[in-house]
This record gives structure tokens, sequence and C-alpha cells, in this order.
């Protein structure tokens, strides 16, 4: 029994966290159902007459997902143009009416099913107790709904009251939290055309921000070309040409010459090297994705430890994976102040999967990155479809997750 009794208290401890939202619904219905009779009015103040709707669900949605084990993704998409635009997007945006349900449904319902809980408590010793001074009581008191005027029904009546108290604790109170939840989940969470018109847009973004990154590779490719090798190239030729014009009337500088434009050649070379390194390193077609890691962790400043298990996967994929370490590690070496890193790579069925850690000073920010070695990795993982994760907290090192899909 004392098991099922600490289950029906921490239920009931649920329903009673669960009033930060319900009783805030419940008093928001007021003004949520003045709002629609105002609707076409105050269309263009919609985008921000929804923003406390979205934080309470929010918060719901936190806590329901922490009762259920399970997360409860928010399907909120970004709003563009200006008030009036987002207003008449949100009036036909079934995420806005499906919160406006919740709102009402656990407002009614929450405050309603944690009074029950809350007031079943309380009634366990005054029930318990009557038997002591029914007889005190004023004429006309009931207990059950039946009015104690012996001793019979005081020794009776008021246990069979308790135990009843006693079954609704033990089965329905638990249930109500659970049933909160669910209900919260079913009205909240993404529904299967919210979640396919996010990743259209999310396909979208990653296309373009793929195009981009693209038209800054090849600009890029066709700077190191246009002002190094090149460059370098004319360079060459006209030391040539010089040295064929002094050849025969003087030997000693033509061969001085002669020499200048080997050097350039090699240095044109060397360029050429780096440029072809940007777009596929050589090292991976040589010792493959696991080689080209160790090569790279071995000469960092700072003790890298590795773990890669990769196998083959497709020449973008390692390319890219490729980026992301080097990008990760130059990063940790330039602005983390880590003493010690840690990279692990491995394939796990049908997505490869890179971790890199340092224990560093931490404090890297994901949404400040624009510009910097975050944002290129972000984008290269996005433009293959991958997901990007950075867990940074200050003082406590910084930690890149990074998913690529490689196919089955």
């Amino acid at each position: 029994m004392n098991k099922p009794l600490r289950r029906s208290a921490d239920a009931t401890g649920r329903l009673v966290v669960s009033l930060r939202t319900s009783v805030p619904a419940l008093i928001g219905l007021v003004p949520l159902t003045a709002f629609v009779l105002l609707l076409v009015i105050a269309l263009p103040w919609l985008p921000d007459a929804v923003k406390p709707l979205r934080a309470l669900a929010n918060a719901e949605r936190r806590r329901a997902g922490a009762l259920l084990g399970r997360e409860i993704p928010e399907p909120y998409r970004r709003s563009r143009g200006g008030g009036l635009e987002q207003g008449k997007v949100l009036v036909r945006s079934p995420v806005v009416w499906r919160d406006a349900a919740w709102m009402a449904a656990h407002g009614l319902t929450g405050v309603m099913m944690t009074v029950v809980a809350v007031s079943l408590w309380p009634a366990l010793p005054y029930g318990l107790s009557l038997p002591l001074w029914w007889w005190a009581a004023p004429a006309g008191s009931q207990s059950a709904f039946v009015t104690l005027d012996s001793w019979t029904k005081a020794l009776t009546l008021p246990f069979l009251q308790v135990a009843l108290y006693v079954f609704l604790l033990v089965w329905l109170v638990p249930r109500f939290a659970r049933w909160q939840a669910q209900m919260s989940e079913a009205l909240l969470r993404p529904t299967r055309g919210t979640s396919l018109a996010e990743r259209v847009e999310q396909l979208a973004e990653t296309r373009a921000d793929a195009l981009e990154a693209h038209g800054a590779e090849l600009r890029r490719i066709e700077r190191d070309l246009h002002d190094g090798t090149q460059a370098q190239l004319v360079a060459v030729a006209l030391r040539l040409g010089l040295a064929d014009r002094r050849f025969e009337a003087d030997p000693g500088a033509a061969r001085a010459l002669f020499l200048e434009a080997r050097e350039g050649v090699e240095e044109a070379l060397t360029q050429l090297r780096a440029v072809i390194r940007g777009i596929y390193p050589p090292i991976l077609a040589d010792r493959g994705l696991d080689g080209a890691l160790r090569a790279l962790a071995a000469g960092q400043p700072i003790p890298v430890e590795t773990e890669f298990d990769t196998g083959r996967a497709p020449a973008a994929v390692e390319a890219a994976a490729y980026f992301v370490v080097a990008e990760a590690l130059t990063n940790i070496a330039k602005h983390s102040g880590a003493g010690h890193a840690r990279v692990t790579v491995r394939r796990e069925g049908a997505r490869l999967r890179i971790v890199a850690q340092d224990d560093g000073r931490g404090g890297a920010e994901p949404g400040a990155e624009a510009g910097s070695g975050l944002a290129g990795i972000r984008r290269r993982v996005a433009a293959l479809d991958g997901s990007t994760r950075i867990d940074s907290p200050r003082g406590a090192g910084t930690t890149l997750r990074v998913d690529l899909p490689c196919g089955s």
C-alpha cells in the first residue's frame, strides 16, 4: 500500500506543479476569447499577442515531456514579412489554433484535476478522525453523503469514505497526471503536415546555403589561381624570356634568371597543391579518411586523443568530415586555451558521427558565429543534410557534435 500511495503523492505533486501552466491557461481564456472577436482589427498585432501563448505552451511541452520521458518538439516556423502579413499567416496556421485548443482544454481540466487530487489528501485524516468527534458536530452533518446520527454509522461510513479516497489517490490521480501530459502532447506536438512544411523550409535554406558556399568556394579558387598561381607563372615566363635574350651575351645572368624561373615554378606548384587540397585533400585518396584524420591529429600543437572507425563513405562525405575535424582542431588550438582534445569519428549505420571535445575555457556562442569557422562547419554539414550541435558552457570546454548521412 505504501508504494501506491507514494506513486499517488508523486502524481499529486506533478498536478500541483502543472498549476503553473493550467491556471494561467484558464485565466487566459478570457482575453483569448475577446481577442478572437476582435481578430480582424487586431490582425497586425497578432504576432506579438501569440508570444505569451507560445511561451506558455513551450513550458508545458517541457513539463509534459519530462513526465512522458520523451521530448515534445516545437512546431513553430520562422515568420517573414510585416505584422499584417505575419498575422494573416498565423490566422491560417493550424499550430496557433491547436495552441488555443490546448489552452482551453488544459486550463479547464488541469485546474479541475489538480483541485480533486489536492483535496483528497486532507480528506484522509478528516475521515479517519470522524469517529472521535462526530457526536460534537452540528446536527445534520454528513459523511459520504449520509447523516451521521449513530455510532454504527460513525464507525463504518467514514472508513468506507477513506477507502474510496485511497482508491482514488492510488488509481485515479496518477492517471490524471499522465492523461494531462498525453493530452498536452497530442495538442502541442508537430503534426505531420507541420513537420513536412518545416522540412521543406529547412531543405530550401540548406540548398541556399549550399549554393552560397559553392559560389564562395569557386570565387576562392578563382582568386587563388588568378592572384597566386597565374601571377607566378607570368613571372616565370618573363624571366625565361629575359634569360633567352641574354643567353648569348651574358650566360651567367641568363643562368641566374633560369634558376629564379625554376624557383617560381616550384612556388607555383606549391600554390596549386594548396588549391587542390582545398577542393579535395589528396591524403584522403592516399590513406583514406581514418589515415587522413590521424595525420591531421598528429600535426596539432596540443595532444589529441583519437578514435576513428569510419570505413568507406562517399567522397563528398569524407571531404566534409575531414574539413569539420580540421576546422574544429584549428579552433581548439587557436581559441580554446585547451591543453588536451579528443576526436571521435565513427560510422553508425547510415550516419557518420563526429565528436570533437576539448578541456578549454568554453563559451563559444553557436548563435554568434557568422563568418567564423563554426559557421563554415554548419554550412558544409547542412549542404549534405547533416546536423551540427555545439555545447560550450563557460569554463567547461566545448563539444562539437556532427552527424553526416552517408548511405547504408
